[in-house]
């Protein structure tokens, strides 16, 4: 098989490729956002390729990409390994589970570090018949990688892209938090159902009303833009309602600067028993260690929220009455999260964790989304244009 240059237009869903020792490695945040803005956490999840893959035509038989990933391992905590997924011709034939590359140990009772560096993962595709196939490789959702080489037994070139550009931004349940492979996550399971091409800036732990996040969409070509807000800024205690309200009508008007007439639609959270009436800050459910299953509890006190604590009853409540108050915006509408996943679905489909949707309640997001926003009469296509 002869190599081929890893180009950036063979690569979709990424805001830029960085140049390392070892090969390209994508980001979903610019640099000039990377170098002043994200912290540790975002630095970290950033770099995490969700909703980004390579997509190619070509007419060969086989081929290969070799890539090292990066992933973070809780000791004394097992988490499944990061998953490359396969499309051919809009039909998943394949996934393939990382099991080398490099992992970052931490220690969650004593707060150390430990790197465990490792070798590289190899993913070879398999295809059958002649004749041009569209092939795209789904990077991991959850785990850092850096692209080492791609090899082909033919040319490969860019696909043609088709549909319009979605923009989304949330959390770690945006990112994928607990689904099992990067195309089973809900925003790429929206997206494929609907027909649209996905731009994931769903970032595990950072979905805070940062203006810069805002920025970063302002600057960003889009169809369709996504904003989903909330869980993120309970459990971490990290506003009060006075301050979180002004915080979304700035973070609004920035992407407005940008994107004055694109179709906006603002979502308020999921539903998540621990933090309905429960205020932040959320933390790791230290019984969970016994028997080796990470789970989040609250730890606010529900007395404080008339006191301007934030709670998801209370985010929904605020972000509903911003759309009210930007009513002169006509291409800005509001999406209740608990038409995506309410209480009755948390009994149906519980949250393994107590935060995070299963792969289960993935799909069901996903399909719940590609309709009510996403089809020719959802919410952020309908009258777009």
């Amino acid at each position: 098989m002869d190599t081929i240059d890893l180009t950036p237009d063979l690569i979709l869903g990424a805001a830029e490729l960085e140049r390392t020792d070892r090969g390209l490695r994508p980001h979903r945040l610019p640099a000039h956002a990377r170098r002043r803005d994200a912290d540790p956490q975002l630095t970290m999840m950033e770099a995490q390729p969700s909703g980004i893959r390579l997509s190619v035509v070509t007419s060969a038989t086989s081929f290969a990409l070799d890539l090292h990933a990066t992933r973070v391992a809780y000791r004394g905590l097992p988490r499944p390994r990061g998953v490359v997924d396969v499309v051919v011709d809009g039909e998943l034939i394949g996934s393939q589970a990382l099991r080398a590359g490099d992992a970052v140990e931490l220690d969650m009772q004593t707060g150390g570090s430990t790197l465990v560096p490792g070798a590289a993962d190899t993913v070879e595709v398999a295809l059958t018949g002649s004749g041009d196939k569209t092939v795209e490789i789904w990077l991991p959702h959850n785990e850092q990688v850096e692209l080492v080489a791609l090899r082909a037994d033919a040319p490969l070139r860019p696909a043609t892209t088709e549909g319009p550009l979605w923009l989304h931004h949330g959390s770690s349940i945006s990112q994928g938090s607990n689904a099992t492979t990067p195309t089973r996550i809900w925003p790429v399971i929206a997206a494929r159902r609907a027909g649209v091409r996905l731009q994931n800036l769903g970032f595990g732990g950072s979905a805070l009303v940062d203006p810069f996040v805002a920025r970063v969409i302002r600057d960003t070509p889009a169809d369709l833009i996504s904003v989903k807000l909330g869980i993120n800024v309970v459990n971490l205690d990290a506003m009060r309602r006075r301050s979180f309200v002004s915080a979304v009508h700035g973070f609004l008007d920035t992407i407005r600067d940008g994107h004055p007439e694109t179709p906006l639609l603002l979502v308020s959270p999921i539903f998540c028993g621990i933090h309905e009436e429960t205020p932040g800050p959320g933390a790791v459910d230290p019984a969970g260690w016994a028997t080796g299953e990470m789970r989040f509890v609250a730890t606010g006190d529900p007395a404080e929220v008339a006191a301007g604590r934030l709670t998801l009853r209370v985010i929904r409540d605020a972000l509903a009455e911003v759309v009210s108050a930007r009513s002169d915006d006509p291409q800005l509408r509001y999406l209740d999260g608990l038409r995506l996943y309410g209480e009755a679905d948390a009994a149906a489909v519980p949250l393994p964790d107590a935060l995070h949707p299963s792969a289960e309640g993935h799909a069901l997001i996903g399909e719940r989304f590609a309709g009510i926003a996403l089809s020719s009469e959802g919410l952020l296509r309908a009258g777009s244009g």
